[in-house]
This record gives structure tokens, sequence and C-alpha cells, in this order.
């Protein structure tokens, strides 16, 4: 089947399983430290929850340039060998002081930082290191069903973890995930080294981060989709801070109700990672799209009556948010010359992630002021803008035009259509070692001849 067609590759399936082990781990731990803040160590203070997620995803922010180079310059294999057992030691680290009776908020805040310093440094490796798995007409679907296998684990981890943190508490969920850092660590050692895709590697010298700003510099198709991921990162992505303000301060409930809303939403959003991995290649106007249809979901959402309607309204958020995510993933490697890819996708994940230290603290702060209901607004905002960006953009860029049929009748007079192969081009791509430059299309990627070939997906329906 087109849509698990990576899963035939050894080395990609033998990742995915790891991953997903390790997966299951890291939602458990989440969960449990989520509640461990808001129930036990703040008072139920959703603002405390978001300086947790500030501290633990800021880092991004400061690290992505150095954290970028090291994917392009060093073996990723290596890498990720070194980041997962510190982020084991981490869990571990968070777990003992938890049992042991003596954590308090700040020793939270501080294994938090930690925690987002190694993963700074973790995600543009584990990110570009599919790229050494499969073959590169096979990277859009290989990305997205990383975001399956992460959905997945996100549908199981809270479940399991929301009945752990009740029944032996918050610690042992945490030593639990530590245990599930070996899957990985087992998965990345069964891979040969010498079975891997040899990659482009950047050169030693002074300039190299400044080449992956230039190279972001030159393809405005990525930059709106940088700007399209910060809006929702920082103020539509907050899934954590507005589930647990509603389920413990708008329907009263405890831990287990907090985890299974956090699953019921993974269920949406596995199909949304399923769906964007039987696309051949990813689009623009999907991502936007995806967008705009988290926005009225969030917005359904926020007016929920009671705890079984705000659950069920979460399914469509779980799925518009993976698909936009996923496409805008899928997007950015698949179109990025691999020899800046790390960069490029270090720059991606620093302000998709790096957003969290404003969005968060301010959405804890709505809460707070004025009900979680509001919350799930600014979500819902964040998605409506998200999309009216795009669609200015694409409209702008060319990619759609108005037309005036007057021999139509009714609503059909006036027409909105995508624009044929070739009718656009985009100003050129930076320049190659020649210092030619290639003409791009209308979703950024290079083209060998005057015109491209026709994609399915470039049809007025799409």
């Amino acid at each position: 089947m087109s849509t698990f067609k990576s899963l035939g590759v050894l080395n990609y399936r033998i990742w995915f399983i790891g991953a997903l082990i390790s997966n299951v781990g890291t939602w458990m731990q989440r969960t449990a430290q989520d509640w461990l803040v808001f129930a036990h160590l703040s008072n139920q203070d959703a603002g405390a929850m978001g300086v947790t997620m500030a501290l633990q995803l800021g880092p991004q922010l400061f690290l992505a340039p150095w954290a970028g180079l090291l994917a392009d310059r060093y073996s990723r294999r290596r890498l990720l060998v070194a980041t997962q057992s510190a982020m084991a030691l981490l869990s571990a680290g968070l777990g003992l002081l938890v049992l042991s009776g003596a954590a308090q908020l700040w020793h939270v805040y501080v294994f938090a930082l930690l925690l987002g310093v190694v993963s700074a440094l973790d995600a543009p490796v584990r990110q570009t290191f599919v790229s050494e798995l499969v073959k590169e007409d096979y990277l859009a679907n290989a990305v997205a069903l990383n975001s399956a296998s992460f959905n997945v684990a996100r549908m199981i981890g809270p479940a399991i973890s929301g009945v752990l943190t009740v029944a032996i508490g918050p610690g042992w969920v945490f030593m639990i995930n530590t245990v599930t850092f070996v899957a990985m660590l087992a998965a990345i050692r069964a891979i040969p080294t010498s079975t891997l895709r040899a990659q482009p590697r950047a050169a030693s010298g002074k300039g190299r981060i400044r080449e992956g700003f230039q190279y972001v510099r030159n393809r405005p198709d990525i930059i709106v989709v940088l700007v399209a991921i910060f809006i929702m990162g920082t103020f539509g992505l907050n899934f954590v801070l507005f589930i647990a303000a509603m389920v413990g301060t708008q329907f009263g409930l405890d831990a287990g109700a907090f985890g299974l809303l956090n699953s019921v939403m993974a269920i949406g959003s596995v199909a949304g990672a399923l769906l964007a991995a039987r696309r051949g290649r990813p689009r623009l106007r999907l991502i936007f799209a995806a967008a705009g249809g988290f926005g009225i979901a969030s917005g359904l959402a926020a007016l929920a009556p009671n705890y079984t309607v705000f659950a069920i309204t979460l399914v469509p958020c779980g799925l518009f948010a993976l698909t936009m995510i996923t496409s805008a993933n899928g997007y950015v490697q698949s179109t990025t010359d691999p020899a800046v890819r790390g960069r490029v996708m270090a720059l991606y994940m620093a302000i998709f992630m790096g957003g969290t230290p404003i969005g968060a603290p301010f959405v804890g702060w709505v809460s707070n002021v004025a009900g979680p209901r509001w919350s799930v607004g600014v979500a819902a905002a964040a998605g409506i803008i998200t999309a009216a960006v795009g669609l200015v953009w694409i409209i702008s860029a060319g990619q759609l035009r108005l037309r005036f049929d007057r021999s139509a009748r009714g609503l059909r007079f006036l027409r909105i259509e995508a624009q044929r192969p070739g009718e656009f081009q985009r100003p050129a791509g930076p320049a190659d070692a020649d210092g030619h430059k290639a003409p791009t299309d209308v979703d950024g990627v290079k083209r060998s001849g005057a015109a491209r070939d026709p994609h399915p997906d470039d049809a007025d329906n799409s």
C-alpha cells in the first residue's frame, strides 16, 4: 500500500518500531509531568504549566543554528545515540527526585530546561536522519509515517499514563519512560552504518550557519510555511494547556480524564498523518486549508457544553493539526537541498517549537484571567489567521486567480482557479556550484526544463 511503502525498507522499519516504543514513553512522561505541575505542585495553575513548556521548548530558539550545523556536518547516527542517552538520564533523574518526595516546582523547571537543551540538539538530527534510511522519493511518505508513529504513541501513552499516575504516581511513570529509551537506542544500534544512504556534508569553515539562512531567504515558499508554523506553534498547538484547563477547571475532572482526552485527540492526529502519507507530494494549498479547518474545529471545541462534546470536537482538531504539521514538515524536507537540510530543519523546528515561550504563558494567562474556553479560542484564532496568511500569499504569488465566466449562471460566474503548470514561475532559486540558478515551480521545487511535468494535484479541484 502506498500509505505504508516506507515500511518495506528494513532500516526504516527498525527505526519505526524503536521510535514508536520510545514515543509511547515520552507521551507517558509528558502527561505525568503536566499533571504533576498542574495538580500537585502549583494548585491548578495553568500559568505554571506554560512556564514548564516554555523552558522545555525555549532552547530551540537559541541552539537551532548550531544544532542544524551539527546535523549537516557529523554522523547523525552517533549524534542520536548521544542525545537519546542524555534524555534517558534526565528522565531517570526526575523520576528519582519525585519518588524521593523531594520534588518541588523549581526542580521540574530545571529538568524541563535541561531536557529542552538536549531536545534542541536532537530534533534536527532526528528529523533528517530519515533521509539516510529511505530513498529521496520515499522521504515525504517516511516523514508522514513518523508523524503517525508519534501520534499513535500519543493515543496510547497518555491513556496509560493517566491510569498509572493515579495508581502509582508520576515518579514511576518517569522511570518507565527511561526504560523505553532503550528501544530507540537498540534500534539505532541495529541499523548498520554501511547500509545508510550517503548524504552531502557541510564543509568546515566560517559562514556555514549563515549559508543556511541565505538558502531560506531565497525560498519565499519556505518563508511563508515558516510564518504559518510560527503562528500555529505559538498560539494554536498548546493542546496540553487548554485540555488540562478545560478538564480540571471547566469540567472538574481528574488525571484519568485528562489522559483520555489526549488519546481521543490523537485519533484524529493519526488519521491526519496517514492521509498525508497517502499523498505523493505535500502541497502548499493543503497546508493552509488544514490550518483553516483547525481554526473552525477549535472554535467548536471552545463552545462545547460538556466533557463528551469537547472530546468529540478534539478529533477534527487533531486531524487538521496533524495534516497541517505533517504536510509542512514534508514539504520543507522534500524541497530542500540535502546539503543544507539539517540547518533548514533546525530553523523549522526552532520557529515551530521556539514560539512556545511566548505562546504558552500567554495562553495560560488567558485561561487564568478569562477562563479555559478563551484559551481554546486563541487556538481557533491562530488557525484562521494562518489560513488567511496562506491565502494572501498564494494569490499574490500567482498560484490562484479569479476568473470571470460570462456564460455561466449563478455563483459560477466568478470562480477561483489554480494556475496550470507552466503559467507561473517564481524567481530563480539559489545558485549552484557553477553559479547558475535553476528556475523553480510554484511549490519551490527545482525544474530541470522549461516546464515541469503536470501533477495530479495541480488540477482545479485540488
